[in-house]
This record gives C-alpha cells, sequence and structure tokens, in this order.
C-alpha cells in the first residue's frame, strides 16, 4: 500500500498555473493550430477589437490591415483604427494579460466576450518569434500618442514592458495601432485573410477596410453605408432558460432583502406584477430573504419561473444588421458576382438561450456568376464576426442541413444535407453571449432553440426564393410560347399567303385564341436616387378584361404625382391598388408609378397580385393573399407555410414517400 509519504510527496508536486501557462501549452485551443489559421486569428482578433471600440465611440470605423512577409514562416501583422484610442495606464493590461476586458460580466453583445483574444495573439506571436509585440494610441486632445513594447510573462499572466515613449502621431486625431510578428502562411482561398476581411465588410457596411497583402497589393472594402450600428445597452439577465447554478450564484450576491424585489430588480422584464406571479407559482412567500433560499427552495423557484408567461427580452441588447443593411452589404461587395435575385432577407424576433438573448438574421443571394454544380456558398457570422472554419460542427450548418431545401427551389440530393445550386446563405446569430464550442470562436453549439430559430428563419428566405423562381420559370415558359406563336405562324402565314397569291391576313385573334392569357410583365430602373417602375399588362385573351392589380411598396416613398393612373387605394402600410380600365383582346396597357428616397438595392422585385380575375388567365402575377387586408402584410415573418401557386404542368412538391412536405416536419 502506498504510504502516507507517497501522498505529501504527489502534493508538494501541485501548483496553480496562470491561464496564459495554459493557453501557451494549448494553443490550439484558441484557434492557433496550423500555420494558415494562426495569421487570420491574429489579423481577426485585431479587426473585431477595432471594430467593438470604434462602434462604443460611435465613430465610423477607419481600418487598415497590412501583412508583411519576413522570411519563409514570419510575418508582421499590423492593424490599425481611428478609434477612441486606450488611455496610456490601461494599454499594458489591454495587450499583455489574458482574461482583461470590460464585456466578459456585461449583458450585450459585442464581438469580444472573453477578453483573451489580442493579448492570446501577442502571446502566440512571442512564442513562434521571440518578438515583442508594438501598441500605439492616441486619444482624443492628446498632444502625443503612447506606444509601448511588450511581451507577456505567462508564468504570472502579467505583461512586461520592454520599451515605452511617447511619440508624435500629427496625422490622427485618435487611434490605435497593434504590431505583432508572428509564424505562419499567407494563403488565397475561401479559408484566407482576404476572405475574411471580405465577409466582415458585408456584415458591418458601415466599416471602411483597406487591406495591403505581403505582396503589397492593396484591396479596398468600402463603406455602403454612413449609419453605425444602434449602440447596444447592457440589461439584466433574462430569466427564461436561467440555469440553477447561475440562479443560486445570483441569489448569493443579490443585496435585495425580499423575493419579490430581488426577482424585480436582478432580472429583465420582470415587473412587479410578474414577481409576485412567480413567487406564488413557486409556493414561496414573497417576503422570503434571497438569502434564506435553500437547495430546494431554489428549485421550487426556477420551477415558479417556467410556468410564468415573461416577455421577450429587449431588442436594445442587440445589434441586429437589418435587413436593408444585408442587402447592400452584400450586394456592396458581391458586385463582381452580379447575382440575379437578392431574396429579401429575413431577421427574427429576439429569443432567450440560458437567460441570454439572441436573434438569428438570413439572407439568400442567388444566381449571376455564382456556380450552378456545387453546393452552396454558406457564410456564418456571429456578433457580425465571420466564422471560417469548423462549419461541419456549427449549429449554422446543422439546420442548413436539415432543411428541406426542394421545396425553394435547390437541388438537395438525398433530401438532406447542404443543398446544390448557384446561391449563397447567409445566416447571422447575434446574442449577449454567444454558446461558441471552443474559446477559439470558430463555430456555435448545437443548441436545439438556435437551431429552431435558424431554420424557421431560413424557410422564411427561402419561400421567397421559391416565389422568385416560379414566376421566373412562369414567365420563362410564356415568353418562349409566345415567342414560337408570334415568329412562326406568322411565317407560315407569310409563306402561304406568297404561294397563294394573298394578301396576308390579320393574325391577332388567332394568337390570342392560342395563347388565351392575360401576360403581365414588369421592369425596375433606377436613376438619381429615384426608382422607376413599369408594369406592362397584354391581353391575349379573346375577350376584354377589366380587373385589379396590387402591390406593396417600402412604406413613404411613392411618389403618387408619378402614378401615370391614380391608385384607387393607397393603405397605412404602403399597399396600393389599381382599378384598371378595360383592356380590349390583344390591346396592351401600360401602368407606370416612381418611389422617391431609396437606395439602388432596396427595391429590385415588383410583387404583383391581381383579383377580379381568374388567376388561371394570368400570367406574372399572383393571386391576392387573403390576408391583404391585414396590417403589415408580410411573408417572411410567418411560421406557417405559405402554398405556392404550381403551374398546372409542374409535379405537386412530394416526397419519395408520397407525403405532403411541410415546413414544420
Amino acid at each position: 500500500m502506498p504510504s502516507s509519504s507517497t501522498a505529501q510527496k504527489l502534493a508538494k508536486g501541485q501548483k496553480e498555473i496562470s491561464v496564459s501557462e495554459f493557453f501557451e501549452k494549448n494553443r490550439q485551443i484558441l484557434g492557433f493550430d496550423s500555420p494558415v489559421k494562426s495569421l487570420i486569428m491574429g489579423v481577426k482578433e485585431a479587426v473585431d477589437n477595432a471594430l467593438d471600440a470604434c462602434e462604443e465611440a460611435q465613430i465610423l470605423p477607419d481600418i487598415i490591415v497590412k501583412i508583411d512577409k519576413v522570411d519563409q514562416k514570419e510575418y508582421r501583422v499590423t492593424v490599425e483604427d481611428n478609434g477612441p484610442g486606450i488611455v496610456s495606464t490601461s494599454m499594458p493590461n489591454v495587450f499583455g494579460r489574458l482574461l482583461y476586458g470590460s464585456r466578459f460580466h456585461a449583458v450585450r453583445q459585442s464581438r469580444g466576450q472573453q477578453g483573451i483574444g489580442i493579448s492570446a495573439t501577442i502571446m502566440y506571436g512571442q512564442i513562434t518569434t521571440g518578438k515583442p509585440a508594438t501598441a500605439r494610441s492616441k486619444v482624443e486632445g492628446a498632444e502625443a500618442a503612447k506606444e509601448i513594447d511588450i511581451i507577456i510573462d505567462t508564468k504570472k499572466n502579467a505583461p512586461i514592458l520592454m520599451r515605452e515613449d511617447y511619440i508624435p502621431w500629427n496625422d490622427v486625431a485618435h487611434g490605435t495601432r497593434v504590431s505583432f510578428y508572428m509564424n505562419g502562411r499567407y494563403v488565397n482561398g475561401r479559408q484566407s485573410v482576404f476572405e475574411y476581411l471580405r465577409q466582415t465588410a458585408i456584415v458591418n457596411p458601415h466599416a471602411s477596410i483597406t487591406f495591403i497583402d505581403p505582396d503589397g497589393k492593396k484591396y479596398l472594402f468600402d463603406r455602403a453605408t454612413d449609419v453605425l450600428p444602434p449602440r447596444t445597452k447592457e440589461i439584466k439577465p433574462h430569466p427564461d432558460g436561467i440555469e440553477l447554478g447561475t440562479l443560486m450564484n445570483m441569489i448569493k450576491a443579490t443585496k435585495e432583502r425580499s423575493l419579490v424585489k430581488f426577482l424585480q430588480n436582478d432580472f429583465n422584464r420582470i415587473s412587479e406584477r410578474v414577481a409576485k406571479e412567480v413567487c406564488s407559482a413557486s409556493a414561496l412567500p414573497e417576503t422570503t430573504r434571497p438569502s434564506n433560499l435553500t437547495l430546494e427552495s431554489s428549485k421550487q423557484l426556477l420551477e415558479g419561473i417556467g410556468k410564468v408567461k415573461i416577455m421577450a427580452p429587449q431588442a436594445d441588447c442587440l445589434s441586429p444588421i437589418g435587413d436593408n443593411l444585408i442587402r447592400k452589404g452584400l450586394k456592396h461587395v458581391l458586385a463582381d458576382i452580379k447575382p440575379e435575385f437578392y431574396a429579401p432577407p429575413v431577421t427574427r424576433d429576439p429569443k432567450v438561450h440560458t437567460g441570454n438573448p439572441f436573434l438569428v438574421e438570413v439572407g439568400i443571394v442567388y444566381g449571376g456568376g455564382l456556380p450552378r454544380d456545387q453546393q452552396v456558398q454558406i457564410y456564418r457570422f456571429a456578433n457580425r464576426v465571420p466564422l471560417l472554419y469548423q462549419q461541419g460542427a456549427c449549429v449554422i450548418t446543422k439546420a442548413i442541413e436539415n432543411t428541406d431545401w426542394r421545396r425553394y427551389g435547390l437541388e438537395q440530393r438525398g433530401g438532406s444535407g447542404i443543398p446544390f445550386g448557384p446561391a449563397i446563405i447567409l445566416v447571422h446569430v447575434a446574442s449577449t453571449k454567444i454558446p461558441f464550442t471552443s474559446e477559439a470562436k470558430e463555430a456555435i453549439s448545437s443548441i436545439p432553440n438556435i437551431q429552431e430559430e435558424i431554420q424557421l428563419a431560413l424557410k422564411a428566405c427561402g419561400r421567397n426564393l421559391r416565389m422568385h423562381l416560379n414566376k421566373k420559370e412562369r414567365k420563362s415558359k410564356t415568353r418562349a410560347k409566345f415567342e414560337i406563336v408570334q415568329v412562326i405562324i406568322p411565317l407560315m402565314a407569310e409563306k402561304t399567303s406568297s404561294i397563294l397569291e394573298r394578301p396576308v391576313p390579320d393574325l391577332r385573334g388567332t394568337i390570342t385564341k392560342i395563347m388565351n392569357v392575360v401576360w403581365i410583365d414588369d421592369s425596375v430602373s433606377y436613376e438619381k436616387g429615384r426608382h422607376k417602375v413599369k408594369v406592362s399588362i397584354y391581353n391575349y385573351t379573346p375577350k376584354q378584361q377589366k380587373f385589379v392589380i396590387h402591390t406593396v411598396v417600402p412604406k413613404g416613398h411613392l411618389n403618387e404625382k408619378a402614378c401615370s393612373l391614380g391608385p384607387s387605394e393607397v393603405k397605412d402600410d404602403e399597399k396600393i391598388t389599381w382599378e384598371l380600365p378595360r383592356i380590349a383582346s390583344t390591346e396592351i396597357y401600360e401602368l407606370s408609378f416612381e418611389l422617391d428616397g431609396l437606395d439602388a438595392e432596396m427595391f429590385q422585385d415588383v410583387e404583383l397580385y391581381v383579383s377580379g380575375i381568374n388567376p388561371v388567365d394570368v400570367m406574372g402575377a399572383d393571386p391576392l393573399p387573403g390576408d391583404w387586408n391585414v396590417a403589415g402584410l408580410n411573408f417572411t415573418e410567418s411560421e406557417e407555410e405559405i402554398p405556392l401557386a404550381e403551374d398546372a404542368d409542374e409535379e405537386p412538391d412530394y416526397d419519395e414517400a408520397g407525403e405532403d412536405l411541410n415546413d414544420d416536419q
């Protein structure tokens, strides 16, 4: 049997290690596990800090990223911003101490959550090259900038200043620049520094990013908007989904003397009335001192919270990109691809995971120069930061794989997995605390309620894609039929008349009988801040037609004076109705209207609906929805399946078992 002296010897060998020493020996946890990835991580952490600093100070970000090649393995990375700067006394800890920062306990959205990123990058550079990092910062009104050379004492998790000085930095009013050396490898492609910055520009359209690569080639991702994201507000934890241990820690820390006041003042969205309801549901007196709660009574309280309906968390702790800016960012960066369709982006209402609010945004780009025989490209983002690695381990990917994309016009071999087709699927998860799979922040954990929200947003956006593809296909078929009838039949008539030496007959009636459809075609042009919309209605039926046409436009932008036909109704939510005059057989009627004050990408596709006519006889417009008279008609936010109009010669959308496909399955 081992003696007590053995245990004593083992005890002497036990000692505490610092967090920086731990990550020094386990740097792969932070994402520094390959030369290519390490270089990207270094740039990412510096750029994330720069964006956060600028936004907190309400400054439009101007960021410069420069990579210099020192030798075969070593690179020098420099990132400069125009943020508010860092006070000189804080600089050593910001750049030289892990788990140092202001955001860990704050319940609000930010890119950095742990206080690890930039200091871990400097530590990695020091380990692989033996060289210190250089940081320079200047605050508003300062005569000079503070500059330091810094390394990290990993045993103590403390900064060591190799040099500090004040130097002139006259060409900037305020800002920060950090330079560090690191071993790495610069590559091009889908997992590269360039791609990271390109995707960053998509979801941060308010930022201007300049990138100078190791060959000296300069790239500019200019800002697409001068509108800053709204400043996020710190909130208290939301009770929905809170865990027992977290609740007990809050009970220990509270200064409140009664249970009802603890619930009311230490949680978000709990009023005095709701707090009393929770006490009643928990079978606990309202006057109970929180410090007197035992393990069992804490469990009762948690169960009581789950029984009471509590309002969704406030959205002002989150910073969603928003529909317009998602579209603007995509179009600005993907201009060379020239996609044919940007599906209206979808932003879901906030939900809660373990007391932390989150929301999901989805955008889909289709067609243009995107490859048609490959899997769709997936752009994953968490708090406006691109996720380039561990795609297969991410809840975003799982949500995409588990969505039936056959319903929405994309090929999906076997009925599951990543679909094929000329498309980009963008998914952004914003949260006060993103549940990453690791400290490297490369993938989001598979949390059921987060996956459910992503799938609902994907389906809503997918329906918009399917409507576009259906419309495109119907128009294509009709147009082909028109071309055949309008070209071949007149040629036959002309040839026959020539042989018979008779005049060419008027074929309009014949063509009309063959077509027997009202064809509606639309076009949108943009010039000098004005969208001009033209709607052409062709009556290729044997009788005159009189019906009503409807559309929806962005609120407050219709120029009624520019309408060729005055609307019979304009609702508050900009649902517009025109009662068309009678259109004789074979005649064409043109309707036009204008929208003022919109950016070009904010209105590209016209949604047209008809009533007062059999929709079977119409090509180019959908039947008027049954909820047209309900304020705020919005397909994209609906969780219910919206029936899709199918052509008569198309096969129904069934699965292999012969059952209807259902979005809710």
